[in-house]
């Protein structure tokens, strides 16, 4: 007995710790398939032992969210909802009655309340007791009523999710690989909880009802069907359903299961309901599940393969993840042959060691995971030193969980933002780096530094086998690389990325020294202060970078990659030395404001965006509009200039006044 109740507490424990990553920290820390076997396996052993120990998660709803949002307790208390895997058990529990077949979509739960037809408050389902109130941010979901015609009190529930169309349009906007969002219910749970409800409106958030927790006088005949088609006529979506019973059911199910590869939202299985609500609610409830339901978590399609190799990904946090490299197996249609382990707990409960016959499936359909080790050999090792810089890693347990870090602050994969800024339009311009596939190139070390993106061509095979990449992607890439060695002086310590010195700063520096990268790169303190425009804080830094063995060896290395065109140093009589500009509003004679700004800095002047008391000349040519850059420059007795007089005096005319 006392085995038993060490093996549970321990199982609790795990999975106490993968809720709370998941409800309050929207994060993974096991695949679902790991969590629901560990919990069907704590069901059985708690039947066996006679013991439900107090803390255990089948008890427990949920976790209470941690946030800034005010609390309130739900009118009636959201249970979740056992669930099974298996058609016949959906048969079984349905027996002679109708039910609703619905969609189990995959975001967050809402209650929404309406009074006088009005949207008064919006709560998330929180730990099932106690949500957090997010009633501006309902008010901008993208296809929710906020006015209906029903007037008394409606109190109901739904999902708000994000579409993984709009997932993946929000994700390829972020730089930052590590801040990209995991997957659609993350990135929903993070916009729907938003204390400035524009970013809410800007994540384009749906909501799907799915049922009435009250409405007192509405009419649906005791029917879940007529219920949903009533709230349909409200103005609200609905979530997609069908009505089942044993003849149709598993047809039904087939029907469900052969849409979900073409679904632009987010689902993780199916819910059972008994049409007949009455019948459901006299039913009544565990302490964690509600009778009336279920649901229905598709059955994985495992295939069985070899374990190759793991490879180690660094990344810029100092984090190396194990990735599972087997050989190919064909999995919901597609063909995949590498899957995230996400850490080094989950490798050592696997027991992987390279040859294992392993199992792997796609959770929800969609993300490859390892199911089972059959083998277990656990004889993969934990690597002592980076895969990127070879310096030595350590092992650290945050929340019961292990991680491998790399332990060099001076680790490549910890400066992949160097790399990102390098390529970027305005330094190298080198199309096709993202900085997901240089952080790709990095693991697994084929750039070391800067120079190295240079030379890419040279592990062709390797590039076209990662993943997004092929021949075409390839030869799109190598054509931009050497399209970029011609390139200029400017862009190239732009390019750098030196503390402080952006582009405006790299155009009046390198004009400064006449475009000599020779007199750029050595240029001492007391020439850089003279500059307008660039201060005692940027010089130290300048020099300071410059002075850096490692840094001129970089410079160096680049050096014998490029070649530099030809900038001509202006020689007319007009120059716009330490003068700042704002330019507003159209231009005629330039080809667009970019144009007339790289001639004013060409000729040493700066433009900056805004116009204070440091700006000399606002350009506009309706100089007499009541714009607010206008209305600032009137205020602080800055001219106002056309772009006519401006070209007047480029060409050797009087400076205006």
């Amino acid at each position: 007995m006392d085995s038993k109740l060490q093996i549970m507490k321990e199982k609790i424990e795990i999975l106490n710790q993968a809720a709370k990553a998941y409800y309050m920290e929207d994060r993974e820390i096991m695949p679902n398939i790991e969590y629901d076997r560990l919990y069907d396996e704590l069901v059985e052993l708690e039947k066996e032992a006679g013991v439900v120990l107090s803390n255990s998660p089948t008890i427990h709803v949920g976790y209470e969210v941690l946030s800034n949002l005010p609390k309130e307790r739900h009118e009636t208390t959201m249970l979740s909802l056992d669930k099974t895997k298996e058609v016949p058990a959906l048969k079984e529990w349905l027996g002679n009655r109708k039910g609703v077949l619905s969609w189990k979509l995959d975001g967050l739960t809402i209650v929404l309340t309406y009074e006088g037809g009005n949207l008064v408050k919006a709560v998330t389902r929180g730990s099932g007791e106690i949500g957090e109130v997010i009633t501006n941010n309902a008010r901008v979901f993208k296809n929710l009523p906020v006015n209906i015609a029903y007037k008394d009190t409606l109190v109901l529930r739904g999902e708000a999710i994000i579409r993984y169309s709009d997932f993946m349009k929000i994700n390829s906007e972020i730089d930052d690989v590590d801040a990209r969002y995991k997957n659609p219910r993350n990135l929903c749970s993070g916009s729907v909880r938003q204390l400035n409800n524009r970013i809410t409106a800007e994540r384009n958030v749906h909501f799907f009802a799915f049922s009435l927790v009250r409405a007192d006088y509405a009419e649906y005949n005791n029917s879940r069907i007529a219920q949903l088609e009533w709230i349909q006529q409200q103005g609200f979506e609905i979530v997609e359903y069908k009505e089942v019973d044993s003849e149709n059911i598993e047809a039904s199910v087939q029907w469900f299961y052969d849409r979900v590869e073409g679904n632009d939202f987010p689902s993780d299985g199916l819910v059972l309901t008994f049409d007949n609500i009455a019948y459901g609610e006299s039913l009544g409830s565990t302490s964690k599940f509600p009778r009336d339901s279920i649901a229905f978590k598709w059955r994985d399609e495992i295939k069985e393969t070899k374990l190759l190799d793991i490879e180690w990904s660094a990344s810029r946090t100092g984090l190396i993840n194990p990735i599972a490299i087997f050989d190919p197996v064909e999995l919901e249609g597609t063909t995949v042959s590498r899957a995230s382990i996400h850490n080094i707990s989950i490798m050592e409960g696997l027991e992987l060691g390279i040859g294992d016959t392993i199992g792997v499936y796609k959770a929800n359909m969609i993300i490859p995971q390892i199911s089972e080790n059959f083998t277990r050999s656990g004889a993969a090792g934990i690597p002592k030193h980076c895969p990127v810089c070879e310096a030595q890693t350590e092992l650290r347990q945050e929340n019961g969980v292990k991680f491998l870090y790399c332990l060099n602050d001076e680790c490549l994969a910890k400066q992949i933002k160097s790399f990102t800024h390098f390529v970027s339009r305005d330094a190298m311009n080198i199309e096709g780096l993202s900085e997901a596939t240089i952080e790709k190139l990095i693991s697994k070390g084929l750039i070391k530094e800067l120079a190295d993106i240079f030379h890419i061509d040279r592990f062709k095979q390797e590039i076209v086998e990662m993943e997004g990449f092929g021949e075409k992607s390839f030869n799109k890439l190598t054509a931009s690389v050497n399209k970029a060695r011609k390139s200029t002086v400017i862009r190239l310590l732009y390019s750098l990325g030196i503390p402080n010195v952006g582009l405006s700063n790299a155009k009046l520096i390198c004009r400064y020294f006449k475009y000599d990268w020779e007199a750029v790169q050595n240029a001492v303190f007391d020439e850089l202060v003279e500059i307008g425009g660039i201060g005692e804080v940027m010089a130290e830094a300048y020099v300071k970078f410059f002075a850096d063995p490692k840094k001129k060896l970089i410079v160096e290395d680049l050096l014998k990659e490029l070649e530099f065109e030809k900038i001509e140093v202006s020689e007319t009589g007009s120059s716009f030395e330490n003068m700042a500009f704002v330019i507003t509003g159209s231009v005629e004679q330039f080809k667009n404001r970019d144009e007339l700004k790289e001639v004013i800095e060409a000729n040493g002047g700066k433009v900056t965006g805004s116009v204070t008391n440091k700006t000399n000349y606002l350009i506009n040519n309706d100089n007499l509009s009541g714009s607010s850059k206008n209305k600032k420059a009137k205020e602080l007795g800055i001219s106002i200039i056309t772009e006519s007089q401006f070209v007047e005096w480029l060409n050797g005319g009087e400076r205006p006044q």
